[in-house]
């Protein structure tokens, strides 16, 4: 098995059928194919080999499609990182996977670090290459002509970072295995057809629009319409005049839709499905009610490749995330003791299956507490219903979700005790109309150390990503504490449920 067979498949049943609309450009099943054997060759000839990380730092472009499936054409592992993430980010990650190659842009060279070890070959996707090799130039010499070379189920494919709750970066490992078993649960579940056009817009380095979207559309040989970002006017011109038959976002999305499109704009969409956060279910019924077609949910994770639940396939219930999909076991247990609990009981969501990850990338000691026993630990809170439906209540974890992008909050407040004026800092969970979350900081100074918020706004600037950086801070005299001095970030989100921070202008 290898997941780029499915593009080769693609392209003996139908060579000429689109696989890829970008930006006014087409491209064939036969063309995507035959590029992504020129990035193969062209890997091989640089020396990659099968299990080498090779990482992409690109946005959404065609490049990033090309590359991930010449890279697993060779068996060497996809590393795909956020574009959004500073030099320190970036550094932490090549290092950490032991990358040998890079395929980036022009655009973000500023944030690719020059000193990581392991890495020998930097190349340019998009934009001018300089004194570096651009990835064209890679291809013009290499051969059209490759085969994927057979992998084992257990053969790793792609890791996909996310935030660790120490504050550092912990790479989610997923199989050839992991991700065919979700690409064909989510051609069930949502019904994917080869005469389906989605559109993509949902970012390809994370596992939502890289497994869910992208490899489930090509493993049925349906057309991707790919925009770099979303942007609500070219997305709904791109709905309307290329016919987009299927809709993938996060409730963020949904949610800046509801209003600013017409009935008209989705006429020619049959399903839509929502994930990486939680749906709010007013907006959910608002939704149907104006565009008469039921927001399809689905539950999982990096860690879960993503899929792991359903809610809709043989019956909807609102504020749901469904049941488990084929194959993949999901339970409640107790906070106290891991013993199963009683429908209506709240307890941690655990997930075991086909889909769950090999581990997190050279982490041995966090990936025996994630897995236990087979079960994943979600972190998640959650209870099930008198008929198996699984709802999500609360996290175990103290992680902000940013319209389904993961903020950890030590993280953050890594980067803020950097300044020497700080004293204490907790970071945490505000509600947000549009996001769903946003960040919040409170921070105490030291002595009679004066800081502005804008100096402080700075320092995050300059070392993470924009979706981490808080919307809102205040200063305060103290942080609430526990006995033995842990900061209580349930009294500050509690706090902001009742009256969240002034965000700043």
């Amino acid at each position: 098995m290898n997941i780029a067979q499915h593009v080769e498949r693609a392209r003996r049943s139908f060579p000429d059928k689109i696989a890829l609309i970008f930006e006014g450009k087409t491209f064939t099943y036969k063309e995507l194919n035959q590029m992504a054997n020129r990035i193969a060759n062209g890997l091989c000839g640089l020396g990659v080999k099968r299990g080498d990380r090779v990482a992409l730092f690109l946005p959404n472009i065609p490049e990033f499609v090309i590359s991930y499936l010449g890279i697993q054409k060779v068996g060497a592992i996809a590393v795909s990182i956020n574009v959004m993430l500073k030099q320190d980010e970036v550094k932490f990650i090549l290092s950490d996977c032991g990358a040998v190659t890079l395929i980036t842009n022009e655009d973000v060279l500023d944030n690719v670090p020059l000193d990581v070890p392991h890495l020998i070959h930097i190349l340019i996707a998009e934009g001018e290459a300089g004194d570096r090799m651009s990835l064209a130039e890679l291809m013009s010499t290499a051969s059209a002509e490759a085969l994927a070379l057979e992998m084992t189920w257990h053969d790793p494919a792609a890791i996909v970072y996310s935030s660790g709750t120490t504050g550092f970066p912990k790479g989610a490992t997923l199989s050839h295995g992991n991700v065919i078993s979700n690409i064909q649960a989510k051609k069930k579940y949502c019904g994917m057809r080869s005469d389906d056009k989605a559109i993509l817009f949902l970012p390809l380095f994370h596992c939502f629009g890289q497994n869910a979207v992208l490899n489930s559309m090509l493993n049925v040989g349906g057309t991707i319409v790919l925009h770099r970002k979303f942007e609500s006017e070219p997305v709904l011109h791109s709905i309307t005049n290329e016919n987009v038959t299927m809709f993938f976002g996060v409730p963020t999305i949904f949610i800046l839709l509801l209003h600013k499109a017409s009935p008209h704009d989705f006429k020619s969409v049959r399903y839509f499905f929502s994930a990486a956060a939680k749906m709010p279910v007013e907006i959910a019924r608002q939704w149907h009610e104006r565009y008469g077609i039921v927001i399809n949910e689905g539950y999982g994770l990096t860690e879960t490749s993503p899929f792991a639940c359903y809610n809709h396939l043989h019956r909807f219930k609102s504020g749901s995330i469904g049941t488990p999909i084929d194959d993949v076991e999901v339970k409640i247990v107790s906070l106290e003791h891991g013993r199963d609990v009683a429908p209506g009981e709240l307890g941690e969501i655990v997930i075991r299956g086909p889909n769950v990850m090999l581990g997190y990338w050279n982490r041995p000691d966090e990936t025996a507490q994630a897995i236990r026993d087979g079960w994943l630990h979600t972190g998640d809170i959650g209870k099930m219903d008198d008929e198996g439906y699984f709802y999500i209540v609360d996290r175990l974890r103290d992680m902000v979700n940013v319209a389904g992008m993961k903020v950890y909050p030590a993280e953050v407040e890594n980067v803020i005790y950097r300044h020497p004026a700080v004293a204490g800092v907790a970071v945490y969970a505000a509600p947000d109309a549009v996001t769903g979350e946003r960040v919040e900081a409170k921070i105490v100074l030291k002595g009679n150390h004066k800081v502005t918020e804008g100096e402080i706004l700075a320092l995050c600037r300059q070392h993470i990503a924009s979706f981490k950086i808080p919307a809102a801070i205040e200063f305060v005299e103290s942080l609430p504490k526990s006995k033995t001095g842990k900061i209580l970030k349930r009294i500050l989100r509690e706090q902001a449920q009742i009256s969240p921070l002034k965000e700043r202008g």
